[in-house]
């Protein structure tokens, strides 16, 4: 039984479970385990911070206990455990785990052998001169918002004004529920030179500032072995750091005994514990893993760190050292995980989003200050002008207040009489009888002028991003100037480091994608250049429902880009991909890329290198096109990147790579092609997240079907050639003239040679044509086009356009696997309106699928002699 006041509710148990843990995991990932990246730091930092600047505890203050700072973190700000709240105090003082302590202590504050630190009530300690500088200057000046503690008797600061990117400079390490970071320290120094080039380049690239930052700085100094697991942190927000001790070979001399070798250790890698490490060596030694070691001895001091391993005479001491780099902590690794909190929500950033969300933040934060300051001048200013009209009017107000009952008449006579405000009138009645004097007067006046010119001076602040750039850069300068110090870690190239890609031959390759999802890599040299109108070779072994859906070449070492048709890229170095046979299936490409199953890989592109000089120029089913810089697809996530917005019910359907000065043609399954520039004319440059310009009109019943790109000295020569010729009327298809001229297999009707490049027409059918580019004049785009081909009958369509050059190789596939090289030269060069010449024989059901360009030729290599070849038909 129940009385009238319980209630009993029902909930389902799974879904109570559910909710209340998420709400304490993001409790725990918010308000205690991560850190802001903004300021660096996590609420108890933030609060021990700001309730030492309340006591006044600054760098030219005596100590207070720690005792008593503590006390009254808990008591208004973080009602937890004192010793966690003493913890995160001591190791913010702690030298050896902070690049740059941000509290000076005095006392026992533990060591570097993780001695633990004296009790609270024996240490003390005051704010360090960085952090006053560079954390807590500018707090009362509404730079950053305020919010109730927890029982709603105080106001604390959810964010610090920092002027340096503090979770860069000390690092941070924390466990939340489900995620960890871990994030190294650096040289102060360094970021500043880093935040400085990103304010000078917003375009720069993780690579590009690691000239600026080459690595992490660790405050007990040691080496870094090479740069590839900084490169790795720098650009994904994951790595591992390779960091090593400092130690050398050194011989004791020995008072009436023979000199002895000896390992003498003076770094530590990060967060080492020496003692530890001398116990871990110890072990090693009596357990006859390590040979060679006579005596450890520890003869550190306050003046450094100092561990001798002293060797038995017959020892060789680099390969003793070199055991103990394998073996023992002397050699460790760093596990990066760049996590952080932003805008509350916890993300993994690479290098330059740190500093970019810095730099948003400090640009906030000094549009906040210079409001404020603002309002202080503009306030100030107004009651100066109330005290100018005073001193104008003089006699006529002292006559006016000695005349009034009270203060309050008074102040209500000055407002109607001289159209003062409330608190002008107020400042003239709280006038002090001195400041009636002329110097007094003339400070007012002076006084005044001044504040006009702040005035001026902060509303262009506000009106101009690039003076609060300025601002932020003079303010970082100062900051490095007081309290920039040397590099302590050393980065050194790894022993014998070796890039993946230096173990794998640069080859040229082929790599072929079905329509069900099978891939593989093959190299170009599997199929040897054949004659025109030969059957070739079967590329792949396919089931019987599936055809090829793609079909590229590229070299070993470039990025294969593979854009799906709901417009997300994903990524796989072409060595990624499984070499596999001419006959054999492949992999599934879900193995190797995380693409769901309602999604198709619509283009495949290699890159070799991500430009911000060169574009991707994507154009969707619904003849939507734009260009994006092939640099905002340099750093893919492991679940893919978005590349466009797409309407409903359309596809990304093309990718190719070009420059602003080359031009896109456009071709169509009935024939025609469009063609016009890639220059900010016709298609201006654009993010990821947009949609594009319509790039075509297309006739009733027709569809795009391809897609390609021509050269920046093709497009001089066609210009060139514009200024002569008239513009001609756009061509109709049922006005063609049906020409059989045009149209003989053995070449009749080929136009006279010209100088490439031309457009390579290649049918379903298994038919194509040369046709010189000079045929298809510029056009502005969402045109109609011209007519590029005539075809042999109603089944017969365009299966690809491609733009090709005399000495190129072509690769041929057919829908059912079959695949022929052979020279572009070798194809006959003929009119728009010709239907070319047989390219390659089909078979009864197969059909022309794909057709992909050789990658040229290295310099020195030969290529095939197709005049010493065997025409077999």
């Amino acid at each position: 039984m129940t009385t009238s006041q319980e209630r009993i509710i029902l909930t389902d148990l799974g879904n109570e479970m559910s909710r209340s843990y998420l709400e304490y995991a993001m409790s725990v990932i918010v308000g205690r385990a991560l850190p802001d990246a903004r300021d660096g730091l996590k609420p108890v930092h933030r609060r021990i911070l700001y309730a030492m600047h309340e006591l006044g505890l600054m760098p030219d203050r005596p100590f207070r206990k720690c005792a008593r700072v503590v006390g009254e973190v808990l008591g208004k700000y973080h009602p937890h455990g004192d010793t966690a709240v003493y913890d995160a105090l001591v190791r913010m003082a702690q030298d050896f785990s902070m690049r740059d302590p941000l509290i000076q202590g005095h006392g026992n504050f533990g060591s570097i052998d993780n001695d633990p630190p004296a009790a609270m009530r024996y240490t003390e300690c005051r704010l360090q001169a960085l952090t006053t500088e560079s954390l807590l200057r500018d707090i009362d000046s509404e730079t950053v918002d305020f919010g109730d503690n927890f029982d709603g008797s105080q106001q604390e600061p959810l964010v610090m004004p920092a002027r340096l990117p503090q979770l860069l400079l000390n690092g941070s390490s924390g466990i939340a529920v489900g995620m960890a970071t871990n994030i190294p320290p650096h040289n102060l120094g360094e970021l500043i030179d880093g935040l400085v080039a990103l304010i000078h380049k917003p375009e720069i690239t993780d690579l590009e500032l690691m000239q600026y930052i080459p690595g992490p700085d660790f405050p007990t100094g040691g080496k870094i072995l090479g740069i590839s697991g900084i490169r790795d942190v720098y650009t994904t927000g994951r790595g591992s750091i390779c960091m090593r001790g400092v130690a050398d070979i050194e011989t004791l001399q020995q008072r009436g005994r023979q000199d002895k070798e000896a390992i003498i250790i003076t770094e530590l890698p990060y967060q080492t514990n020496k003692a530890a490490m001398i116990e871990k060596i110890a072990e090693l030694v009596n357990d006859k893993r390590i040979e060679g070691i006579s005596d450890i001895r520890d003869e550190s001091d306050r003046d450094g760190m100092r561990i001798v391993i002293e060797l038995k005479r017959d020892a060789y001491p680099r390969v003793v050292l070199n055991n103990l780099y394998k073996q023992t902590p002397l050699q460790a690794n760093f596990g990066a995980n760049m996590l952080a909190l932003v805008n509350g929500e916890p993300q993994l950033l690479t290098l330059k989003q740190f500093l970019q969300v810095f730099l948003d933040f400090r640009v906030e934060a000094i549009t906040r200050r210079t409001r404020y300051e603002l309002r202080k001048a503009e306030e100030r200013d107004h009651l100066l002008q109330g005290l100018l009209i005073a001193l104008a009017n003089l006699d006529a107000i002292i006559h006016l207040i000695r005349a009034s009952a009270d203060s309050s008449a008074a102040k209500q006579e000055l407002m109607d009489t001289y159209g003062l405000s409330e608190s002008q009138s107020d400042a003239i009645l709280q006038m002090q009888l001195r400041r009636l004097t002329a110097l007094e007067a003339e400070k007012i006046q002076k006084e005044h002028e001044e504040l006009i010119t702040l005035i001026a001076d902060l509303k262009d602040i506000l009106a101009r991003r690039d003076r609060i750039l300025e601002i932020i850069e003079t303010e970082v300068a100062n900051l490095k100037e007081k309290f920039a110090t040397p590099r302590r870690t050393v980065i050194e190239p790894a022993e014998g480091e070796i890039e993946e890609t230096d173990l794998i031959a640069n080859e040229k390759a082929i790599i072929l994608v079905t329509e069900q999802g099978y891939i593989k890599r093959m190299p170009v040299n599997t199929f040897e250049a054949q004659s025109r109108a030969t059957r070739g070779k079967s590329g792949t072994k396919m089931k019987e429902d599936d055809v090829v859906a793609h079909f590229l070449t590229c070299c070993d070492h470039d990025s294969v880009l593979f854009f799906t048709d709901r417009g997300v890229v994903h990524a796989l170095n072409a060595y990624q991909i499984p070499a596999a046979s001419r006959t054999a299936r492949g992999v599934p490409i879900v193995q190797l890329l995380p693409i769901p199953h309602e999604e198709k890989i619509t283009s495949i592109i290699p890159v070799a290198e991500f430009s911000d000089e060169e574009y991707l120029v994507m154009l969707t089913q619904m003849g939507y096109i734009k260009k994006t810089a092939i640099s905002a697809f340099s750093n893919i996530r492991a679940n893919g990147l978005k590349a466009l917005v797409l309407e409903e019910g359309d596809e990304l359907r093309w990718v190719r790579r070009a420059t602003n000065a080359d031009s896109v043609t456009i071709g169509t399954r009935n024939g025609m092609v469009i063609h016009f520039q890639t220059d900010d004319t016709q298609l201006r440059p654009l993010g990821r997240n947009t949609r594009g310009v319509k790039s075509m009109k297309l006739r009733p019943g027709d569809e795009i079907i391809s897609m390609d790109i021509l050269s920046a000295s093709t497009i001089a020569g066609l210009k060139q050639a514009a200024e002569i010729e008239e513009l001609e009327e756009e061509e109709d298809l049922e006005n063609v003239a049906d020409d059989d001229s045009d149209i003989t297999e053995d070449g009749e009707g080929e136009i006279e040679a010209q100088a490439g490049p031309w457009l390579l027409a290649i049918t379903t059918g298994g038919f194509g044509k040369r046709v010189p580019v000079g045929l298809f004049r510029l056009q502005r785009r969402a045109g109609k086009g011209t007519i590029a081909i005539k075809f042999r009958n109603d089944q017969d369509k365009l299966a690809a356009l491609r733009v090709v050059n005399e000495d190129d190789e072509l690769m041929i596939i057919t829908a059912r696997g079959i695949i022929i090289r052979q020279a572009v030269k070798a194809i006959s060069s003929q009119s728009r309106t010709a239907r070319g010449v047989r390219v390659q024989r089909l078979d009864e059901d197969d059909a022309i699928a794909a057709v992909a360009l050789v990658p040229p030729t290295a310099e020195g290599e030969g290529g095939p002699d197709l005049e010493e070849m065997e025409e077999t038909e």
